[in-house]
């Protein structure tokens, strides 16, 4: 059953000047003054730090790391941190972005915010991670707080790392903060359903674009692109709805099964290593999963995984982007041509920014929610979200993506005209 594809070149793309791009596109529907639209494409405040951790072996090892705040207009900025040896300034600044605009396309009252640091978590021991974890918060510490700008986990952060940095931020303040951070274990003030809130809030709205193709879950065949927590998760809920998972793949494999793939097998699989362990007769190469004849399509790994080179390849009804900008604006052109239902990141993952919304205001009261309750507000922002966005394409006879930027930038403009910054 190998299936073969095309090979995918990647484009040379700057995350930073892809948002900027977007927001130009969205801002062009709205008629907006041209200063209004030049504050928007820009941070507006950048930290970069330089910070030592003691390693294992005695050595002292300067890490640096960032933390940019795009807009904080309509509230508090907010937005996870990640760890990874490829982590830029230009990639953290455009995250922060798309955050202001994810959280407005949800009507948060939060503005954007992003952070990141330069190392590889695989290389380092738990100790040597939670003395860099710990260090990057105590280097940050006057930029964030619970009404300034709040972090979560993002790339190679857990729960975990949280609760180091939730500890920290509280003694350099001198009491028990909670609401600086969301994505907590719950004994520290973590949600109920933040786990699963990502992958959740891409199912809904999964379910709202479906039921306009006139498909009931049980006829609908799905593909997925990155196996992590959202694109496992996913695929789990789905399953229970009755979709078919025909296709999956991580970062070392794709497997594909037309008839249907066995979650519990591939989740052991995943679970021992990788899914390139799968029985070899399903396994496809790892380009070819996007390019399946399925219903739905869910890239959830990495950006600039659709581009112009293969979007015309792209046989999905709809696309799902549980990933931060894993479509290119070339490809959305594209995609948009060929009748494609791309709903955007910004949209579709914004289950994850609701429920650590959801986090902040119960860390706020010290009042907790159970679980269904969670879920159940979290289905009414992202129906409303999604519905509101779909209203506005029609009207405008626009994409998904440039509806759901059309709304959070007239939102933020308006917070900035009110407040009299522009």
């Amino acid at each position: 059953m190998a299936i073969t594809s095309t090979a995918v070149k990647q484009e040379t793309l700057n995350p930073y000047e892809i948002v900027q791009r977007q927001i130009e596109i969205a801002a062009s529907h709205l008629n907006l003054p041209q200063q209004e639209i030049e504050f928007l494409k820009r941070p507006m405040r950048v930290l970069t730090v330089n910070f030592a951790v003691k390693m294992d072996d005695g050595s002292v090892k300067v890490f640096e790391g960032y933390r940019s705040q795009h807009n904080d207009a309509i509230g508090p900025t907010k937005g996870g941190i990640r760890f990874h040896p490829d982590v830029t300034l230009d990639e953290v600044k455009a995250l922060s972005m798309w955050m202001s605009f994810k959280c407005g396309v949800v009507s948060l009252p939060y503005g954007g915010g992003k952070g990141g640091v330069i190392c590889n978590p695989a290389e380092m021991s738990k100790g040597e991670l939670e003395r860099l974890s710990r260090g990057f918060m105590e280097a940050i510490a006057d930029f964030v707080g619970p009404d300034k700008d709040i972090p979560a986990p993002d790339v190679y952060t857990n729960a975990q790392v949280m609760a180091w940095m939730v500890d920290t931020y509280s003694k350099k303040k001198g009491s028990f903060q909670p609401g600086v951070i969301t994505g907590k274990p719950i004994i520290l003030g973590g949600s109920k359903g933040r786990n699963e809130a990502t992958a959740r809030g891409c199912v809904f709205t999964i379910l709202e674009a479906l039921e306009e193709l006139g498909k009931k879950p049980n006829e609908a065949t799905v593909a997925i692109q990155g196996y992590g927590n959202a694109g496992r998760i996913a695929a789990e809920l789905l399953t229970e709805l009755g979709f078919t998972i025909v296709a999956v793949s991580d970062s070392k494999g794709a497997i594909y099964n037309q008839n249907g793939l066995d979650l519990e097998a591939v989740n052991a699989c995943k679970d021992a290593g990788s899914l390139a362990n799968y029985d070899k007769k399903y396994q496809i190469t790892a380009e070819s999963i996007l390019e399946l004849d399925v219903d739905v399509l869910i890239p959830a790994a990495l950006e600039n995984v659709i581009t112009s080179v293969n979007a015309d390849n792209v046989k999905a009804k709809i696309v799902a982007e549980a990933a931060n900008g894993p479509t290119t604006p070339e490809a959305d052109k594209i995609l948009s041509e060929k009748g494609v239902l791309v709903i955007p990141d910004i949209l579709a993952n914004a289950g994850g920014v609701t429920v650590s919304y959801f986090e902040w205001v119960q860390n706020l009261m010290s009042f907790y929610w159970s679980e269904e309750e969670v879920n159940e507000k979290l289905q009414v922002k992202m129906v409303e979200a999604y519905r509101e966005v779909r209203f506005l394409a029609k009207e405008h006879q626009t994409d998904l993506r440039t509806a759901a930027f059309m709304i959070s930038i007239k939102r933020i403009a308006e917070a900035m005209r009110i407040r009299g910054w522009v």
